[in-house]
Parts: C-alpha cells; sequence; structure tokens
C-alpha cells in the first residue's frame, strides 16, 4: 500500500471525491471555496470552476457536460463548458440555518443529497431525493451534519451518517420508488478519535469510510466489523472514492482549515487530494443523474 499526496490544492474543506468512468477524471469540490476541481488519475490537467456558494457535493448528468451541484442556497445547475451556475430548486429556501452537503446518485440515477445546520448544533437538516423529473422528495429528517451515502453494489441497502451522531447506518432501499426503511446501526465511532464522515462501498461490499478529525480511513464489512485501518498523513480527512482507469486507487479528500474554530489546523499537507495505491481492492462505478 502506497499513500500519495497527488495533488497540493489547499482545499479549504475539500470533499466529494467523484471518479468518471467516461471521462477517466477524478471530480472533487472545496466546500468553503466554492469550487469544483477536475483532474486526470495522476493529478494532471486540473480543471476548476467557481460557483456561487458554498458547495457540498456534486453529481454528473448524463449528457456529459454538466453536472447538479448542491450549494447553501439549494440544487444548481452547472454547465463545465460555459462555467454558467442556474438554480434549479432549494428543498429548505424556508431555512436560513442549513446548507445541502453531502450527496450521490442511486442505480437508478437520482441524486440523493442532505442537509446540515451550518453550525452543526442542531438536528436542523434531512435527506432527499432528486429524481430525474426534476421532483424533490424528503426521505428523513432531524440531521445534524448529512454525510456518507452510497449504496450496496445491488443496490438495495443505503449507508448513510449524521456525523456527529458518531454512528454508521443502513437502511433497506427500494429501487423502485427511491425510499428507504429499517434504520439500524452499521457500526460506531463512539470513544475514538475520529467521527464518520465520506464514505464509498468497494466491489466487495465493504464500507470505507473517512473519519474525520481522526485521521483514518476504515473499511468496514458488511456486518459492521472492522476490516482495515489505514492512518493517514493528516488528521482531517474528509471522503473517499474508488478510482482510475481500473477503479483500484482509493481517493482521498481533506481539508486545510476545519469548519469549526476551536479545531487545529493540519501541517502542510492539509487540504490536499490523496491517492491510495496497491490495496487490492476496486471500487464500483458511479452512475450519472439520469437527466
Amino acid at each position: 500500500m502506497k499513500i500519495e499526496q497527488l495533488v497540493d490544492c489547499r482545499t479549504t474543506l475539500g470533499e466529494g471525491p467523484l471518479w468518471d468512468t467516461q471521462q477517466e477524471r477524478i471530480y472533487w469540490i472545496d466546500s468553503f471555496g466554492n469550487k469544483v476541481y477536475r483532474a486526470t488519475a495522476r493529478g494532471t490537467e486540473i480543471e476548476t470552476w467557481d460557483v456561487p456558494d458554498k458547495i457540498g457535493s456534486i453529481a454528473l448528468r448524463k449528457d456529459g457536460n454538466g453536472a447538479i451541484v448542491a450549494l447553501r442556497t439549494g440544487l444548481h445547475l452547472l454547465d463545465f463548458a460555459s462555467g454558467r451556475v442556474e438554480p434549479l430548486m432549494d428543498p429548505e429556501a424556508d431555512i436560513e440555518t442549513t446548507r445541502l452537503n453531502d450527496g450521490k446518485v442511486d442505480r437508478r440515477g437520482r441524486f440523493v443529497v442532505g442537509s446540515m445546520d451550518m453550525q452543526e448544533e442542531a438536528p436542523n437538516g434531512a435527506l432527499y431525493r432528486l429524481d430525474p423529473d426534476f421532483t424533490c422528495h424528503r426521505l428523513t429528517d432531524g440531521i445534524m451534519v448529512s454525510n456518507g451515502p452510497c449504496w450496496s453494489p445491488d443496490g438495495t441497502t443505503f449507508y448513510f451518517t449524521d456525523t456527529w451522531s458518531e454512528d454508521i447506518w443502513a437502511y433497506d432501499y427500494d429501487l423502485e420508488s427511491g425510499t428507504i426503511s429499517n434504520r439500524r446501526t452499521l457500526c460506531s465511532t463512539k470513544g475514538q478519535d475520529g467521527v464518520p464522515d465520506g464514505s464509498t462501498v468497494d466491489a466487495e461490499g465493504f464500507i470505507w469510510n473517512a473519519q474525520v478529525y481522526g485521521g483514518y480511513i476504515v473499511r468496514y464489512a458488511p456486518d459492521g466489523t472492522v476490516d482495515r485501518r489505514i492512518e493517514m498523513p493528516v488528521k482531517k480527512v474528509t471522503s473517499v472514492m474508488f478510482g482510475g482507469p481500473e477503479l483500484d486507487i482509493l481517493y482521498v479528500t481533506s481539508m486545510a482549515k476545519p469548519p469549526l474554530p476551536h479545531l487545529p489546523e493540519d501541517g502542510p499537507l492539509g487540504g490536499s487530494l490523496f491517492a491510495i495505491r496497491d490495496l487490492g481492492i476496486r471500487g464500483i462505478p458511479e452512475p450519472r443523474f439520469a437527466a
């Protein structure tokens, strides 16, 4: 196993790594820097797009030239060719204390995205599903910080965390309706150094989670037991995604400056995009939004 600093981008709050198998490019974001990044598997040919507010996640669209971006002010359409950002809808337009955060696309091309309390103090957030006809549906609420959405390889189990609950949950996921049910605790980080942030699932059905403030990437078996723990060179790792031409590189985002003022900053590697190679494990292609 080899951990490499792939891009020295110093993102204030790096998040949302997303590998696109069509273009063979890695995307990631700077949530507080209001920016979307794209690069090759080796971290070269870096491109950036500015967005008009804090960004929580992106979903690539099926047409290949655009994305849906989850901003503080709601869901927007981003055109990569022109850089234009157009409002789509805001599911929490009447709530001033929240913003949209982590999200991913399910096996049927729907974007599942959660919101968070911007002060990370109250359960004011919720989880939503944006369908290809651009209708939005609330799946659950009472969330402080939405993070880590991902699915089992067959798409019927949904994994998700409210970071400050310190638990990763599993739900039954109805692929036909896009609804969730039967929440149970998959695993807990209570009493450990870090708390759960972004996640992905590999081809064997194991869950990989970035444990922010602890500096670990943890691989969990589908029954919630710890299979592997990787110590990173920074404490504030935020999310993970398999990518590369063979889907065998684990990309890891991090933050240069924590959002809460009482938390210490990492050193010069903070905010970098990392790549972990030679794990002997492959990921699963991420779907595109179906519109």
